[in-house]
């Protein structure tokens, strides 16, 4: 399976009020290991940054007036991420974002979902964190993942780190054994047998243990209004051993 987990940079929050795209980080991972390949580049906007998105991403005008321009580098662009699952921390503000850079080049370019499926790695978090913050340097701080060197936003290192994030977030499965392949989950089973007619060991309790044992079964029965499950199979185990001959 090829994943490409992606990160934009833009000019302001909304496509819609005409910002642009002005960086695109992807980090390709095939089999959910890095395969080294990257996609990076930053892009000249006709426009001017949103109060607040420059501090954000430390980018300025005047560096990206040699850039390329999105309808230089979109063919490159699709031709890395295509037939890919894309990997994207909110991912509908990125896709948005790229799919009005695609419509401006005409319909032809269609859209990122016609290429790619689409992984949100928010929609993962708050499924798995109800309720908690779930922003990429709050998901990091939770999941042991190191963003120390991250003082701003920028595509290609936080793709970097979304990366780790959504490994942390889908670990569980590779422990359990999804995602491998046949060759590498095919384990020699280790057979176990036992003689049934074998002497079960025996745990000998002393007298001090089974005391303190008793107290404390007392206290959780006060705890649960006189009564606890295990007494019910304590009666019913003295009403079979009345029942047996003698």
């Amino acid at each position: 399976m090829r994943q490409i987990i992606l990160d934009t940079e833009t000019t302001g929050l909304s496509w819609e009020r005409g910002n642009r795209v002005v960086e695109i980080g992807c980090v390709e991972y095939v089999e959910r290991r890095p395969s080294g390949r990257t996609f990076h580049v930053y892009l000249k906007p006709d426009c001017d940054f949103e109060q607040g998105a420059q501090e954000v991403t430390g980018l300025t005008l005047e560096f990206l007036a040699d850039k390329p321009e999105f309808a230089a580098i979109a063919d490159e662009f699709l031709e890395f991420i295509d037939g890919a699952e894309l990997i994207i921390h909110n991912a509908a503000f990125d896709v948005g974002f790229l799919d009005n850079e695609l419509r401006r080049m005409g319909p032809e370019y269609g859209s990122l979902k016609d290429r790619c499926g689409v992984e949100d790695t928010l929609l993962m978090a708050r499924q798995r964190f109800p309720g908690q913050r779930n922003s990429l340097d709050a998901l990091c701080k939770r999941l042991g993942v190191d963003n120390s060197h991250r003082q701003l936003h920028g595509a290609l290192l936080d793709a970097q780190i979304l990366a780790e994030v959504y490994l942390a977030l889908t670990s569980g499965q590779e422990e359990i054994g999804f995602g491998l392949d046949a060759a590498a989950s095919a384990v020699e089973a280790v057979q176990f047998r036992t003689d049934p007619q074998a002497a079960r060991p025996r745990v000998q309790v002393s007298t001090d243990e089974l005391a303190a044992h008793q107290v404390r079964l007392e206290k959780l029965r006060k705890k649960a209004g006189g009564t606890c499950v295990w007494d019910q199979f304590e009666m019913v185990a003295s009403d079979e051993a009345a029942l047996e001959p003698a």
